[in-house]
Parts: structure tokens; C-alpha cells; sequence
């Protein structure tokens, strides 16, 4: 699973990732379950919340790739764990956002109108 890495300042992009991540409620629990344990695996977040190990892989899936969490094999079993370093990062770009200093966006698709636009019709 990805990880991200915020040894630069966190972008719009970022911000709006792990904000969507922790957005969903069920999301959001699985999240403190992980920060509060030193490593945990999907069977374990399955008891504990009474879901689908689907559902947990899922929502796991979508905490890593915010960068959030870091998953790792240790045998049959997949370990997670959350990531401190992207709640420090994020809560400083937020810092950043109520004062009015935004990081420019990256990482954006070109819109569709400017695409459909480049190739007009006779």
C-alpha cells in the first residue's frame, strides 16, 4: 500500500485526501482504533467494530493511501499502524489555511471543458 511522505509542506491536494479520509465516521473510528495500538490487524478492527473484513479493507485501504496509516505482512497477518508524521503535517497545513497561506494545488487533472476546447469543431 502507498505511502506518503510530507518532508515538504503539505499541498491543497493533501489536505483535501486525508480531510475526505476522515470524513467518513466509520473511517474516522477505525483510525483512533489504529492510533490507539501499537500495531493492529483487520481481523482485530472487525471485532471491534462488528464489520465486514471487507469493509475493513476498504476503509484501510483508503487510510494508507491518505497517508495515514502504514500497513505491513508479517506472516498471514497484516499489521497497521497509524502514521504521526502525516496528522503533524496535516495540522500544520491547516495552521497554514486559517492564516490565509495556501500551498499551491498539484497533482490536478486538466478540466474537461479545457480539453474538450482544444480541438474545436468546424
Amino acid at each position: 500500500m502507498t505511502q506518503l511522505h510530507f518532508d515538504m509542506p503539505m499541498d491543497l491536494f493533501d489536505v483535501e485526501k486525508i480531510s475526505k479520509a476522515l470524513a467518513d465516521e466509520t473511517r474516522l473510528r477505525i483510525f483512533e482504533d489504529i492510533s490507539a495500538s501499537n500495531h493492529i490487524t483487520c481481523g482485530q478492527i472487525v471485532s471491534m467494530r462488528g464489520l465486514t473484513p471487507a469493509t475493513v479493507s476498504h476503509h484501510l485501504r483508503i487510510l494508507s493511501e491518505a497517508g495515514l496509516i502504514a500497513c505491513r505482512r508479517k506472516g498471514r497477518f497484516v499489521y497497521s499502524q497509524a502514521v504521526p508524521e502525516t496528522i503533524a503535517a496535516y495540522s500544520r497545513a491547516l495552521a497554514k489555511i486559517a492564516r490565509g497561506k495556501t500551498q499551491p494545488r498539484r497533482r490536478l487533472a486538466p478540466a474537461t471543458s479545457q480539453v474538450r476546447n482544444r480541438h474545436p469543431h468546424p
